[in-house]
């Protein structure tokens, strides 16, 4: 059925958020994958032509030849599906998907070449070069890209905030304080190594060319004079991708699981992030921005819930979910293969727009949180046993070894104000200047070199 409404869709990627997921389309939908298909089939055929002398093919041959990938649109993949399920013109029904690929390319290529199509190949030789082709740009041009501009606006927050001094909490208890822009630094700063490893990932995507087993059995009883692995390599590698010299019909399929792990590792910093955020927020710590017209609770009116963060988190939760489960089956297979690993890859997509709702969630959420001075400063002021570690490595400098006891017994389980402290400083037996060292302490300033710490993102 054509032109159904989103609300009927089945899943929400293609639903409630299309327009999210959009920029996925020409990387993650089935049309891409049969225009990848078609790409590799008719390289393969042009290939050829420059190493078998029974294929000859002219410029102009060849330039129509590509023109059925570099303008296939939504009516060639109908074709392409036609000559799959139904039959189309003489064809009748494949019931194979890479089969009806061929047939489409036939239509476009001189009769000559028609037996030369899919010369020796196996549907996998054609399918793992086609997946790659579209997981490389899907990452490339869409996950990445937006996973840097997130990287980004943390920095620039980061900066912003270095100042503002607030309370750490260590097993959700009050701990020493830290400045709201440094907590973003390390985020900012995780997920750009995070990034460095999916580029790195994805750079690495390896393709396989090389028959029905692996041996180029096909190819090399045909043309027994042609260096098959030569040839396999340099087409591969034509493609943008890096070339798998062992294998069965299937690539392995440790690059695909190297960029899924990448990517786990770059949903689990923003993971991370969108719940501190949450808790922040929960904790006053942060204010957020209302949108004119937006409800946030159904029955409270008052309310301005985190729900961008949440989005977030349980759109990366299941993204990594998927991600876990993909990069665990594609890496296996019985024997030299099976079909089952087809139906699944094709859940590719689903998990990368998962990431990329995520993202944009994650980006909206940033966009409207603001730091509540106020409030991290009253509770600064509030707790002043924070400074107790100020307090006992102080006294340790000067030679007490008893300092951490002391402190302990005046601030472990105790609610203590500043006045408890300085009554303790006025009893100790140190020189005046330590003295006034210690009655200098205070909760708000006590964040060592936070602020500084923020120009350490890139290193």
């Amino acid at each position: 059925m054509t032109g159904r409404s989103s609300l009927a869709a089945v899943s929400p990627l293609d639903g409630r958020y299309a327009r999210y997921t959009e920029p996925l389309v020409p990387y993650a939908s089935e049309q891409a994958l049969v225009r990848a298909r078609v790409r590799v089939e008719v390289e393969y055929l042009i290939t050829l032509a420059d190493t078998v002398d029974e294929v000859d093919l002219s410029q102009g041959e060849r330039d129509r030849l590509r023109d059925c990938y570099e303008s296939f649109d939504e009516d060639d993949a109908a074709v392409v599906k036609q000559l799959e399920t139904e039959g189309w013109k003489e064809y009748a029904a494949t019931n194979h998907d890479v089969k009806a690929v061929e047939y489409f390319i036939r239509e476009h290529a001189p009769e000559p070449a028609h037996p030369f199509i899919h010369f020796g190949l196996t549907s996998e030789d054609v399918n793992n070069l086609a997946q790659r082709l579209l997981v490389k740009p899907a990452i490339e041009e869409v996950l990445a890209p937006k996973l840097r501009e997130l990287r980004d606006t943390l920095t620039q927050m980061a900066q912003e905030h270095r100042g503002v001094a607030m309370l750490a909490h260590t097993h959700g208890q009050p701990a020493t304080p830290t400045t709201f822009g440094k907590e973003l630094a390390v985020y900012a700063a995780r997920l750009g190594r995070a990034v460095a490893e999916l580029d790195r990932a994805a750079a690495d995507l390896t393709g396989k060319l090389a028959g029905a087993s692996g041996t180029y059995a096909a190819h090399e009883v045909a043309y027994p004079d042609i260096d098959w692995p030569a040839f396999s390599e340099s087409f591969t590698t034509s493609l943008g991708l890096s070339h798998r010299a062992l294998s069965t019909q299937v690539n392995p399929c440790g690059d695909l699981q190297s960029v899924f792990d990448a990517l786990r590792n770059a949903n689990n910093v923003l993971l991370d992030m969108d719940r501190d955020i949450w808790l922040y927020v929960s904790k006053r710590y942060l204010g957020q921005d209302t949108v004119a017209g937006e409800t946030g609770s159904s029955t409270m009116p008052h309310k301005v819930n985190p729900i961008d963060f949440e989005n977030s988190e349980g759109n990366l939760s299941k993204a990594n979910s998927d991600l876990v489960f993909l990069g665990d089956y594609v890496t296996t297979s019985r024997l030299q293969r099976d079909l089952s690993d087809s139906t699944v890859k094709r859940n590719i997509g689903a998990a990368f727009a998962h990431c990329l709702i995520g993202y944009e969630k994650a980006s909206r959420g940033l966009a409207k949180v603001t730091p509540n001075e106020q409030v991290m400063r009253e509770e600064l002021e509030s707790t002043p046993e924070i400074i107790g570690e100020a307090v006992q490595t102080i006294l340790r400098r000067e030679g007490h070894d008893d300092a951490y006891e002391r402190v302990k017994e005046l601030t472990r389980g105790q609610r203590v104000t500043l006045a408890d402290f300085r009554a303790l400083f006025d009893d100790l037996d140190v020189s005046e200047s330590v003295r006034a060292e210690l009655h200098a302490l205070e909760p708000t300033n006590y964040v060592g070199v936070a602020a500084d710490l923020v120009d350490d993102i890139d290193r």
